[in-house]
């Protein structure tokens, strides 16, 4: 009995190929956006996880700089003298022909067990790690990557494994001198047992402070909103084919009413036929689920080159440009396939369990909804929206953003059936003519159908509106603050500092303004900040993007009674001007302003340039901002590069800068746009799967009309024409939902996630051709079950009066 059921179920599908390629298709479109961006994210943090473990830093506790970013090498024979068992560790960019690696010194011979030094064969490879022109640890990925002739002095490269992409570990004698800095250190790593007895190592050396691996900012928390965005639009796009999933089912269950009536009057018990169905559906799941995790693969490697340019540019982080296949991402996809399948065919199930053994097998349109189910449909949108409001007023932390966005899009995903009701009753009301009042009564017959297909298309572009204007309001912005902020003409960077004080002196009577950019890591308001020196000088009087300040703030400023802070720092700690800021060193200053500091996700203070040098005498003095006639910087950017032989990309221009800074932005965004049309097009394919399934339930509807006298051409133009519609209607309302999307995303996710919120901005033409985009989609959706309708056989249309229909 059991084989026979099953065979009668499985006998639909080869009646309706085209009904089951819509099934698979949504299905694997569904988890192939999910699993390509869990694929993206599961390499991304992998590879956080890769560079935290080098030389033990998620595990060993580290002595660093109180402030600057690096300390005397006398600190480190201190504290070795005294007992303590400490390994020292400096670590820089290093530029490698057309590549910038980083280099990591390390003192194989002190270094603790726990720092995972391979690569030596017990003491086999140290001789030669050790010894002039030395020789370097790196991945056989970053040595394939590398221009092997341009490397430094003979610099030998050696393949180990378990190193992150981009680095490089060397003699640490040998990686100063590469680096130019000698007698300089980065930290050092402290080994976890300590001699009885030692002195304090603030009283050996006070000006460093201990860094716990559990109390650092590492990048995988950094970047958790960046990879929490990735997830919402993933699980955006799996809901959207989720559309095309559940559409599919509920039909193939509408469909198949008479066929479960007749095995269950055959003594087919109601439990064994909801088993097979499960099983049925858990087989298609695990088909199209293998089918979209490898279209996963395929989406994330085309998307990992720009996501690892984001990553890097945001936050300094590496991933490499190439995937790897991981059996987390993959089980997660086959999960959210399986899960979502179950979850689509929950409500058919639901049904059937429930179904009177002799229920009536009437054929009707599928789906087709009641006035009741309107009123539940349209409470349960304005309970969606009562509890966005609530938690605009309450809700916190990125998860309530996420929150709130959730119900703003399924309150508007519910409610659009409800609008498009109520729309074609209101013009059905006011139609002149008899064709023209079929026209809408047949429309709004339709909707049942089309529902779901339409909320797929309505949150699709509400989303492409959103994320768009988001990013364009980003773009304008970000161009304006660039603007103010690069107002120098050149940006000239010192590979030394007996090099920096040559080149001040040399511009002195060469520029009209040397302004010194100089900054120090350090705690800042209890957290790793950025601490920078100003000058005092009409460019920042003219140019600073101040959001709020205090009177005389230039004046406070440089007299060294006051300190400006990023908008980030503000908001993280809820400072406001005249507040106190805790800076490195344990010295306080009142904020006396505000400003903007849009692509940084850190904290950041600025003082007076004197107080500056002052308190922080070690810090490297490199960086100088150069004022100077537009006529004249290209000619002074080409002696600085050729009197002190300065590598080309430590002179730039503004424009030059300005370039990069939008080239960086540019990619960073073209994960969330790449997502967007991605979105677009599953629920192109939501439409096309719903008409394309409809069309063949529609001669019950269309065959009086033609046997009245309408041609077949005519009515697949009024199909169309229903089509078109529809889907314009969807886009109207996607508009403001939209909109509103994209103020959640500016005023709270925005905030919330990079500590910066932007203005908004409208963009009407690119509504229009999204509107645009948006018709042509559903042009081509509607295209095959229109023109089917054209070419139908008059045999056909009559079988309808022939079956008594």
């Amino acid at each position: 009995m059991t084989r026979a059921a099953l065979s009668a179920l499985l006998s639909h599908w080869r009646r309706h190929p085209l009904q089951l390629a819509m099934l698979l298709l949504g299905l694997a479109l569904a988890t192939a956006l999910w699993s390509g961006v869990q694929a993206i994210n599961a390499e991304a943090r992998a590879s956080y996880d890769q560079a935290a473990a080098v030389l033990g830093q998620d595990r060993l506790d580290r002595l660093v700089p109180a402030s600057g970013r690096d300390l005397p090498q006398d600190a480190y024979i201190a504290l070795r003298r005294a007992g303590w068992l400490v390994s020292p560790v400096i670590e820089g960019r290093l530029r490698i022909g057309s590549r910038t690696v980083t280099l990591l010194g390390v003192d194989p011979i002190t270094a603790p067990p726990q720092a995972q030094l391979g690569g030596f064969d017990g003491g086999a490879g140290l001789l030669p790690f050790l010894t002039p022109p030395g020789e370097a640890l790196a991945s056989a990925a970053t040595i394939a990557d590398l221009d092997a002739a341009a490397l430094p002095q003979s610099l030998r490269l050696r393949a180990v494994e378990n190193l992150p992409e981009g680095t490089l570990i060397a003699d640490i004698g040998i990686a100063q001198r590469l680096l130019g800095a000698e007698g300089r250190i980065s930290r050092l790593l402290v080994h976890p047992d300590q001699p009885v007895g030692l002195p304090a190592w603030q009283d050996i050396t006070p000006a460093l402070r201990l860094d716990r691996p559990e109390g650092t900012a590492d990048l995988d928390r950094l970047t958790d909103s960046f990879h929490l965005n990735l997830t919402a639009f993933g699980m955006l796009s799996f809901v959207v084919g989720l559309f095309i999933v559940h559409a599919a089912v509920g039909l193939a269950f509408e469909q198949r009413r008479p066929v479960f009536r007749t095995l269950r009057a055959l003594g087919l018990p109601a439990g064994r036929l909801i088993w097979l169905l499960m099983a049925e559906l858990l087989f298609f799941a695990l088909l199209a689920g293998l089918v979209g995790v490898a279209l996963g693969y395929l989406i994330a490697a085309v998307l990992l080159p720009d996501v690892a340019a984001t990553l890097s540019g945001l936050y300094g982080a590496k991933v490499p440009g190439t995937l790897t296949l991981r059996p987390e991402w993959i089980a997660a996809g086959l999960a959210m396939a399986t899960l979502g399948t179950l979850v689509a065919g929950a409500q058919g199930l639901w049904r059937i369990a429930r179904m009177p053994l002799l229920a009536p097998a009437q054929p009707r349109a599928w789906a087709r909804a009641s006035e009741h189910a309107v009123k539940v449909q349209g409470a349960l949108a304005l309970a969606l929206g009562l509890a966005a409001l609530v938690l605009v007023q309450v809700g916190g932390g990125l998860v309530g953003g996420f929150a709130l966005l959730a119900c703003l899009l399924l309150a508007a995903a519910l409610a659009l059936p409800v609008l498009l009701y109520a729309a074609l009753a209101l013009a059905e009301k006011r139609a002149r003519g008899v064709l023209a009042e079929w026209f809408l009564a047949d429309t709004r017959q339709q909707l049942p159908g089309l529902n779901l297909a339409l909320m797929a298309l309505m949150l699709a572009l509400a989303a492409n509106v959103g994320v768009g204007t988001m990013v364009s309001s980003f773009r304008l912005t970000f161009t304006g603050w660039l603007d103010q902020r690069l107002a120098a003409e050149l940006y000239v960077t010192a590979r030394t500092e007996d090099e920096g004080a040559r080149l001040r002196a040399y511009l002195a009577d060469r520029a009209n303004a040397v302004l010194p950019v100089w900054r120090t890591e350090g705690p800042v308001a209890g957290a790793p900040g950025t601490v920078y020196g100003m000058a005092d000088h009409a460019t920042y009087r003219q140019n600073w993007p101040l959001l709020t300040a205090l009177p005389e703030v230039w004046e406070r400023l440089a007299d060294g009674t006051g300190a400006l802070v990023n908008e980030q720092l503000a908001r993280r700690e809820g400072l406001a001007a005249g507040d106190p800021v805790a800076l490195p060193g344990g010295t306080t200053l009142p904020v006396v302003g505000v400003y903007s500091d849009y692509g940084n996700p850190t904290g950041q203070a600025i003082v007076g340039i004197d107080l500056f040098v002052s308190w922080f005498p070690d810090a490297p003095r490199l960086g100088h901002a150069i004022r100077v006639s537009e006529e004249e910087a290209p000619r002074l950017a080409r002696s600085l590069i050729e009197e002190f032989d300065l590598p080309p990309d430590r002179v730039q221009d503004q424009a030059a800068v300005k370039a990069l800074s939008l080239r960086i932005f540019e990619r960073t965004f073209a994960v969330t746009a790449a997502l967007n049309v991605l979105t677009l097009g599953v629920a192109a394919v939501a439409l096309l799967a719903s008409l394309t399934t409809l069309s063949g339930m529609r001669l019950p509807q269309l065959a009086p009309v033609w046997a009245m006298g309408l041609t077949r051409a005519r009515l697949a133009r009024l199909e169309l024409a229903r089509t078109l519609l529809l889907a314009a209607m969807t886009a109207l309302v996607a508009l403001p939902v939209g909109l509103l999307l994209a103020w959640v995303l500016l005023a709270v996710i925005n905030v919330e996630a990079f500590g910066w919120r932007l203005p908004m901005f409208v963009f009407p033409s690119d509504w229009a051709i999204l509107g645009a985009f948006a018709l042509l989609a559903t042009l081509v959706a509607a295209a095959l079950p229109v023109r089917r309708l054209a070419r139908i056989s008059p045999a056909d249309l009559l079988r309808v009066f022939a079956n008594a229909r």
